[in-house]
């Protein structure tokens, strides 16, 4: 699978991420970009050596788990198709005046530094992971740019994850809750041909609301698929360039902070 979505091959991972080396089964398991053991019962026997590395990644989420549990800071994990507007909606994040939390962003991308650069550009601390070929970010890449942070100075921390609607959806980062984002560009059938995502998600953001009548966007339609793939998961549909649903963004990031510092889920 991961040699046509850009996970195999030589990874070099830049700036903050970490290098696997010359580890053969670490190379193999993002060859292969296999999902957890704990989370897909029926995939099929894999190498034991693989399995290992997944395990790991695992263990390693939740180390980072504890710690940012102990710190009480809110994390979520953003995972979109490449365009579907995460950026804008971090960048919007950053410029609002009313916002009850002071955040930063991790945000991950094969090669350049340019959304870091919107992101700081907007007011915010933004690190850079430059993952190579790699098309996801793993709880290890997470830990060496946790470092760059000062995390006593925050209440929410994002990733923004790759733009990848499936390797990113295996890899367990430690992360609070997924945030899924999904564009009215993008037709109404994602969540039916993605529906691990949104399973796996907390809130589903429907983007770029704006561009709803110009897309011909069939909404009933889209929140029905939706519905049917992810009965549980929150959804908000926003306009980071209009403003509209910001208000509902920043209200149910909030709550899952309160939540957090209360211990009501972890």
């Amino acid at each position: 699978m991961c040699d046509s979505c850009g996970c195999g091959g030589n990874q070099q991972h830049h700036h903050h991420a970490h290098d696997h080396g010359d580890d053969a089964a670490h190379r193999r398991a993002h060859e292969l970009g296999l999902p957890h053991e704990h989370q897909h019962h029926d995939t099929p026997a894999v190498d034991p050596a693989v399995a290992l590395i997944l395990k790991e990644n695992d263990r390693l989420a939740e180390r980072n788990r504890g710690f940012f549990l102990a710190k009480k800071l809110l994390v979520l994990n953003l995972i979109s198709a490449p365009g579907a507007g995460k950026t804008a909606l971090l960048e919007a994040t950053f410029r609002a005046a009313d916002k009850k939390f002071r955040s930063a962003v991790i945000t991950g991308d094969l090669q350049t530094d340019n959304d870091a650069r919107r992101l700081r550009a907007a007011g915010g601390p933004a690190i850079q992971i430059t993952t190579g070929t790699a098309c996801h970010l793993d709880a290890h890449m997470l830990q060496h740019a946790l470092a760059q942070l000062d995390l006593d100075a925050l209440d929410v921390l994002f990733i923004e994850n790759v733009g990848n609607l499936v390797c990113p959806t295996l890899f367990d980062l430690g992360e609070d809750a997924r945030v899924a984002l999904w564009s009215v560009t993008e037709g109404d059938d994602k969540p039916l041909k993605y529906p691990q995502i949104f399973q796996s998600a907390a809130l589903t953001v429907v983007t770029k609301s704006d561009l709803v009548a110009a897309t011909e966007f069939p909404r009933a339609a889209a929140l029905a698929h939706l519905r049917t793939v992810a009965p549980h998961t929150d959804v908000l549909e926003l306009s980071a360039q209009t403003g509209a649903g910001l208000d509902s963004w920043f209200t149910w990031v909030e709550a899952r902070l309160a939540a957090k510092r209360a211990r009501k889920f972890h």
